[in-house]
């Protein structure tokens, strides 16, 4: 018994300090909560980039994949896209699987322009988006919901920032009454980034006058007013990015009566002016054209022409005088 104790002791002595001596009983207790053959438990996560960026009428792929707690889970699934904003912006795409499929037929697509890339079962849930056009910029969030056995759901909070770039494009450029028989001239653009407008026509150089910022409702949309048309001519818009430059012009002409007032005044954009002038020279044409193939026709008879032989218009006029003698050579 003594021999023993000593020998229990020794074993004891060698153990280093700091190290710790499980018991079997200690490994079976924690065996439960604990699979040395598998990977940790997963939690739920999403993936996404910060930013897309695609140009305008092309095509955009929005990268999702996720990650959840449920292994091997093969139940009913369903994918959903949001715009604007996470959880109750509005849905731009979904699509289901049944239980066991990894077909995810798609339930929502407006215009059919949005089609799931990635595999839900697979943890993907990559869309594209075709046809681009500006009002698609903006922020998208992707979701994913269990609905067998496991009801759960998860949904990205910061989302991914579509970009849509383009060119510049001059949507309208207007002129408009003002008061006291003054005219003001509007020039509204489009693009992404917002444009730069400018104005320049007579009396302005080739300067420019401030640009408003950008809308709240249509932030790739700006707007410049020409607030006083002084002069007669021909005023253009200029609208740059850094994707290029856009520019359309009017014309502005007043007819002024015998007092000096202005009694009208006719704005046409370039196109306009070369079709009225177009349209004139066709008219001008025609009339001429019809002129010298129905040729203006008198009522009263043709006045009688002189014969050609002198002895007839000497006969005509003496018809009691005597003849002419009539030499021969």
């Amino acid at each position: 018994m003594e021999g023993s104790l000593r020998l229990l002791a020794c074993l004891v002595c060698i153990v280093p300090m700091g190290s710790l001596v499980r018991t079997k009983r200690d490994t079976t207790v924690n065996l439960p909560n604990t699979d040395v053959h598998s990977a940790p438990t997963q939690r739920w996560s999403m993936q996404v980039p910060a930013e897309v960026s695609a140009a305008l009428g092309e095509a955009a792929v929005l990268p999702c994949t996720f990650t959840h707690p449920h292994r091997h889970y093969d139940g009913p699934l369903t994918a959903i896209w949001r715009a604007r904003e996470p959880y109750a912006g509005p849905q731009v795409f979904r699509c289901a699987a049944a239980r066991g499929s990894e077909l995810c037929q798609t339930a929502l697509s407006p215009q059919g322009r949005f089609r799931l890339l990635g595999n839900p079962r697979r943890n993907d849930l990559s869309l594209r988006i075709e046809r681009l056009a500006l009002a698609d910029d903006g922020r998208y969030f992707c979701r994913v919901e269990f609905a067998g056995d496991i009801h759960d759901r998860y949904e990205s909070r910061h989302g991914i920032r579509l970009r849509v770039t383009a060119a510049p494009r001059i949507v309208n450029i207007s002129v408009l009454p003002g008061p006291a028989h003054a005219f003001r001239a509007l020039c509204t653009a489009e693009g992404e980034p917002p444009p730069a407008l400018a104005w320049s026509g007579p009396a302005l150089g080739n300067g420019s006058v401030k640009v408003p910022g950008p809308g709240q409702d249509h932030s790739h949309q700006v707007t410049a007013e020409l607030p006083a048309l002084d002069h007669d001519g021909r005023y253009t818009c200029t609208a740059t990015n850094s994707l290029g430059r856009a520019e359309a012009s009017v014309y502005l002409f007043r007819f002024r009566g015998a007092s000096g007032a202005s009694a009208i005044a006719l704005p046409l954009g370039v196109l306009g002016l070369k079709a009225l002038l177009l349209l004139g020279l066709l008219a001008a044409r025609a009339t001429a054209r019809r002129c010298l193939e129905h040729p203006v026709t008198q009522d009263t008879p043709p006045r009688p022409q002189a014969h050609e032989s002198n002895y007839e218009n000497l006969n005509q006029r003496s018809p009691r005088g005597p003849r002419a003698a009539v030499y021969s050579p």
